[in-house]
């Protein structure tokens, strides 16, 4: 256990949940805490303050319990399975549990949902959200080895999608769908080979999965 000043965890605290914060009163389900493992271990990694509040008031937990539950959300309702690191902190004769979650070598990493089915998950601001079925195939070719030389030959659609999102900042893929005449799967075949090139990423706004100038 690791004994810290107030001051480490209020200055935690103090920038609320965040795209790499989740404040969590206490660890009652594996499975759900699964999902915000995937979410952060699909982004850039980020950390969980266990015994915390959503408002920020420290409450406290016990700690060997939880890491037990965190455990087995890693180990068991995590594919792949992860390892995630665990402080201890004592702040006001209660303990904070941190654990640290990095981001994935080989994504995606996914969760059981309500239904038992395994969900890729992601972290958008303070929420974690399913990841789009374009964002997966990406996350999956972004884990491959990446070739030394590409050479960018762009279609007419392409260059369409890249004018539009010059102009407009982001579309969904159903609009791209509309703009360009296409069908789902040519539409998200561009839009994943567009990603795997570096020239356009996916944003979530607003419950919307978008493609973006990077």
């Amino acid at each position: 256990m690791e004994t810290k000043r107030k001051g480490y965890i209020a200055s935690l605290i103090e920038q609320g949940e965040h795209e790499h914060q989740d404040f969590k009163y206490q660890i009652t389900d594996a499975r759900k805490i699964a999902r915000s493992i995937s979410a952060f271990a699909n982004h850039s990694g980020g950390h969980l303050l266990v015994g915390v509040k959503d408002n920020g008031s420290i409450v406290g937990v016990s700690s060997d319990e939880e890491i037990y539950m965190i455990e087995q959300a890693a180990q068991m309702y995590c594919q792949p399975e992860q390892q995630v690191k665990f402080k201890v902190f004592r702040v006001a004769g209660k303990s904070v549990l941190k654990v640290d979650i990095d981001e994935a070598a080989d994504k995606p990493v996914k969760a059981p949902d309500d239904n038992g089915q395994w969900r890729a998950y992601y972290r958008v601001a303070d929420e974690n959200v399913l990841a789009s079925s374009t964002h997966v195939k990406v996350m999956q070719l972004k884990s491959e080895p990446a070739p030394d030389d590409v050479v960018i030959n762009l279609t007419e659609k392409e260059e369409m999608l890249l004018d539009y999102l010059q102009d407009h900042g982001g579309i969904t893929l159903s609009g791209y769908e509309r703009l360009a005449h296409i069908s789902f799967f040519t539409a998200q075949r561009t839009a994943v080979k567009l990603c795997e090139m570096g020239i356009i990423e996916i944003q979530y706004h607003n419950n919307q999965c978008l493609l973006c100038l990077t």
